[in-house]
């Protein structure tokens, strides 16, 4: 029998293998636990991602191929397990290496906080016989293509374009910092916003703008594309508060939707609120949060 290996994550070196691990090892019916390459990258180029707990990932291999994985998104404490199918019996391995890596501590306590979906039915059940308690849960939304895309139309002045043809750093990140409630003064962190659009997989001609009467950007709207699993992941959106209302993220949407079907996508991944049911997105299942804390 092939030993199969543990070792810490080595950003520099793993970051790309992950990735095709997430995305060669996909599965549609439970959504990889919600952990998703496209989610894996974003994180990797987000301004609050800590690259120095990074180490603290685990990575499990055989045969030099990755097998299995335990990871956070942006720091310790909010944990995300997931393993190769037929490798299903590694996750109480992960989960014990969850809890001595990637786990948030006080002074009295040590909280380990795990995501997984509802469709992960072993998971769940080995998370409850662990102790863990559900604490948190959100949908995960899908728009299926098949249902065509909802015809939209602009209020005067308005114009979509991709960040190909605009892509401003100091205006996205005036929509973005506005549209995510920060307040109406954006601090000076145009880098963040560079760095955002560094991914291997970041595309500009997919992801888009409002453009406002006055020049400024109304909305923006990140889009990336999973060609081998025929999906698109749309992350993030954002409306500037002055702005809603209008329709814009509607129609963005629906513009960039259009766009990723053109190359091959056939449904698209949105948010949790009940904001994108209204515009056709279905429940596909629900992402949850289990807890656990022991004393030191």
């Amino acid at each position: 029998m092939t030993k199969i290996r543990m070792r810490n994550y080595k950003m520099l070196q793993d970051f790309l293998n992950v990735e095709s691990f997430l995305t060669e090892n996909y599965q549609k019916e439970d959504h990889n636990g919600y952990f998703l390459p496209e989610f894996w990258e974003y994180a990797h180029t987000h301004p609050m991602f800590n690259p120095y707990k990074a180490h603290r990932m685990g990575i499990w291999e055989e045969n030099n191929q990755i097998v299995g994985i335990a990871a956070y998104e942006m720091d310790v404490g909010d944990t995300f397990l997931f393993t190769k199918r037929g490798h299903e019996f590694l996750y109480e391995e992960l989960l014990n290496y969850a809890e001595n890596e990637l786990t948030l501590s006080s002074k009295d306590n040590i909280q380990s906080d795990i995501w997984t979906t509802d469709k992960q039915i072993d998971v769940v059940k080995l998370l409850e016989s662990k102790g863990y308690e559900l604490i948190d849960e959100e949908s995960i939304t899908v728009y299926d293509y098949k249902q065509g895309f909802h015809e939209t139309v602009l209020p005067e002045g308005f114009k979509i374009h991709s960040l190909e043809e605009k892509n401003d750093y100091d205006k996205i990140h005036e929509c973005l910092w506005k549209g995510f409630n920060h307040g109406d003064h954006p601090d000076e962190d145009i880098d963040c916003r560079r760095l955002m659009q560094t991914g291997p997989h970041f595309r500009k001609d997919l992801s888009m703008v409002v453009v406002a009467p006055d020049g400024s950007y109304a909305t923006f709207a990140g889009m990336w594309l999973n060609g081998k699993n025929h999906y698109a992941y749309l992350e993030p959106l954002a409306t500037v508060p002055k702005y809603r209302k209008l329709g814009l993220g509607k129609a963005i949407l629906m513009e960039a939707m259009k766009k990723t079907e053109e190359f091959g996508a056939k449904y698209c991944y949105g948010g949790m609120f009940e904001y994108y049911n209204n515009l056709g997105y279905q429940d596909a299942g629900k992402r949850r949060m289990y807890r656990k804390k022991w004393k030191k």
